[in-house]
């Protein structure tokens, strides 16, 4: 059985960037450590960062909330914007320099963690936040969340494993989104909800 990760490991896993999982702050030998457990790995190219491994986000997302340091007011992390009432509008500069660079940061998550280095195709860390990566994608592409009164997009989990729903009134809106979806690396088709008859996208992160 392979052993949970120290508190001072948990610590280090847990301040990580939650987009491209580079790893701030800890010593060299606590980095090393988590690279030897598989959950980090050192990039070849100065400043040679270390970065999380898809099993190191994973002990990040499994880490008890007890051991969890508690979060200030406001921590600044990026969030993808799944559609939701509770979230706060989509506009302004700020944001869309912040989509800009969590998009881009992933991409170069592909290019570090797909082991063909491929930026075509979701990666690990993708396949474990499907709901926040295809969001990401809509987000950065220029679609806009559902949110409040406004209508857009809404990305939700689904029972299907490695499958989000996308759902949206607008059949040209869903239409767009699957174009969208497509391009950045995913299949995705529509579907009609049984009860209402709406149609909605299921969407996966493309294998190849």
């Amino acid at each position: 059985m392979t052993r949970e990760p120290t508190a001072a490991q948990r610590r280090l896993i847990e301040a990580a960037d939650p987009v491209t999982g580079r790893l701030r702050g800890g010593t060299q030998a606590q980095l090393a450590a988590l690279v030897k457990r598989g959950l980090a790995f050192r990039h070849p190219r100065p400043p040679h960062d270390h970065f999380l491994t898809p099993a190191g986000h994973r002990a990040g997302e499994a880490v008890p909330e007890a051991v969890k340091p508690p979060a200030p007011p406001s921590t600044g992390v990026f969030a993808a914007r799944v559609g939701g009432e509770d979230e706060p509008p989509p506009t302004g500069p700020a944001r869309l320099r912040e989509v800009r660079s969590a998009w881009e940061g992933l991409l170069e998550l592909r290019r570090m963690t797909n082991p063909d280095g491929s930026v075509d195709r979701p990666c690990g860390w993708e396949r474990a936040h499907l709901v926040r990566a295809a969001a990401l994608a809509l987000e950065a592409a220029g679609h806009r969340p559902a949110g409040g009164d406004e209508e857009g997009y809404r990305v939700r989990a689904t029972p299907q494993p490695e499958a989000v729903a996308v759902h949206t009134p607008d059949p040209e809106t869903l239409r767009a989104c699957a174009a969208t979806l497509e391009r950045a690396g995913w299949q995705a088709g529509e579907y009609t909800e049984p009860r209402t008859r709406a149609r909605y996208l299921l969407a996966s992160p493309r294998r190849a």
